[in-house]
């Protein structure tokens, strides 16, 4: 079996497994592919289609039509990539609340999460890729040389994302947060499967650069060239 030129990076939403994933490939040259984006496209055309995201084999339905394109920015608007749904750009509309506020349900399906894995397979086999997502590292991409799993407390999740809001000016309820996050800790507790093999790092106790430079040091050398 192949062994791909790629990393995974798995763990809970809000743990900046994202930004170590762009951070990493960057520094690599790799492509960074957050596989979170593809569910959140699919959530968003159920939503569309006025399709109850609660509704397993409807939306695996509408996950086999649509046709869901990732690729690098070609807006330079601050986006890491833009997503398109059947041609039309979604990069922005995937953040929406609506949408946050259903992926879990619409993403929790099995039937659904086995046709997106599928996809989400044959780009990290490519290789040159820093995949993120939930279940990465042990069931999506099984071969590849280095798995992390960053993970971080709800309370740390929490205490980042106050300040991210109270920076744009919103006000916050920080017991409501914190129940919201443990909320979607729980709805994607089947789906967080850390791969036997997978180094764990607990972002609570690191920073960004901090985190950054070690999983660097982990890179096995033949990786850090391009072939």
């Amino acid at each position: 079996m192949n062994t791909p030129r790629a990393i995974t990076i798995d763990g809970p939403a809000g743990s900046g497994k994202s930004t170590l994933g762009a951070s990493l490939a960057a520094a690599l040259g790799f492509v960074y592919f957050d596989t979170g984006v593809m569910y959140r496209a699919l959530t968003l055309a159920v939503l569309d289609a006025d399709i109850d995201p609660s509704d397993g084999t409807a939306v695996a339905a509408c996950a086999e039509r649509i046709d869901i394109g990732v690729q690098p920015p070609t807006v330079a608007d601050g986006r890491q990539y833009t997503i398109t749904l059947d041609g039309r750009d979604v990069t922005w509309d995937i953040r929406e609340q609506r949408v946050e506020r259903a992926v879990s349900t619409a993403a929790g399906h099995p039937a659904v999460r086995v046709i997106l894995r599928a996809q989400q397979r044959a780009i990290g086999m490519r290789g040159n890729v820093v995949m993120v997502g939930r279940d990465i590292g042990s069931i999506v991409l099984p071969e590849a040389p280095l798995k992390i799993y960053l993970d971080v407390s709800i309370a740390e999740r929490t205490r980042r994302r106050s300040a991210e809001l109270v920076g744009r000016g919103d006000s916050v309820d920080e017991h409501a947060l914190y129940d919201s996050i443990a909320n979607r800790d729980a709805r994607d507790a089947h789906v967080m499967q850390p791969a036997p093999d997978a180094v764990h790092i607990n972002g609570d106790t690191q920073s960004p650069a901090d985190t950054l430079a070690y999983v660097l040091s982990l890179v096995p050398a033949g990786m850090r060239s391009h072939p």
